[in-house]
C-alpha cells in the first residue's frame, strides 16, 4: 500500500513529464493540463491504496485512456463545429494583443525569423512523421523515448509483450529515420 507521502511524491515526480507527453499528443496546453490533472485525481481516488511500485504503470494507462477520451470528444465536437461553421462570418479577424509585444533579448521570440521558421519547419516535419506512424508504434515510441520508460514498463502499460514493444519501437525509429532523411533532415 502506498502511503500518502509516496503517492504525493510520485505525482510530483511524474507531473512535468506527463504534461509534456500530453502536450505533444494533444497540442493544446490548457487541454493537456486538464487531462493530466484528471488522470492524477483518478489515480489518487481509485488506485491510491495500491503499492507504490504499481503507480507508474497505472498512471500511464489512466493518462493514455484520458488522452483517447479527449480525442473522442474532440471528434464529436469538431463534427458539430464544422456543420455550423458555414453560418459564421468568414471576415471576422480576431486581434491578438500578444502579437504586438516585443520579445526580450535571448528568448525564443527574439531569434531571427529565418532561424525560427527553419526550426519550426523541422519540428513540424518530425511531428508530422510521428503522427503518420501506426498508433501502436507511435504509442511505444513515445513511451520509450519521450517518457523514458523501460521495455517492461512500456509493455505493461500497453498490455503487450516486451518483444512487441521492441518491434514497435524498432519499426517506428526506422520509419522516422527514412522519412526524415528523405526530407533532408539528419539529427
Amino acid at each position: 500500500m502506498a502511503s500518502d507521502k509516496e503517492l504525493a511524491d510520485f505525482l510530483a515526480g511524474v507531473e512535468r513529464r506527463a504534461f509534456k507527453q500530453t502536450v505533444y499528443a494533444v497540442r493544446d496546453d490548457d487541454a493537456s493540463l486538464d487531462i493530466v490533472q484528471d488522470a492524477m485525481i483518478k489515480l489518487a481516488e481509485k488506485y491510491g491504496d495500491r503499492p507504490a511500485a504499481e503507480l507508474p504503470l497505472l498512471f500511464q494507462r489512466i493518462l493514455q485512456n484520458a488522452m483517447h477520451d479527449y480525442f473522442r470528444r474532440a471528434k464529436v465536437r469538431n463534427t458539430w463545429v464544422s456543420l455550423f461553421s458555414s453560418l459564421g462570418n468568414a471576415d471576422d479577424d480576431e486581434f491578438d494583443p500578444l502579437e504586438t509585444f516585443e520579445a526580450q533579448q535571448g528568448s525564443a521570440g527574439a531569434e531571427s525569423n529565418e532561424r525560427k521558421l527553419e526550426r519550426e519547419q523541422i519540428l513540424q516535419s518530425i511531428d508530422d512523421e510521428i503522427q503518420k506512424l501506426p498508433a501502436r508504434q507511435r504509442e511505444a515510441f513515445l513511451m520509450r523515448y519521450w517518457e523514458d520508460m523501460d521495455v517492461a514498463e512500456t509493455a505493461a502499460a500497453m498490455g503487450c509483450s516486451e518483444g512487441s514493444v521492441k518491434t514497435h519501437c524498432s519499426r517506428a525509429t526506422h520509419t522516422l529515420a527514412q522519412a526524415l532523411k528523405a526530407k533532408g533532415i539528419t539529427l
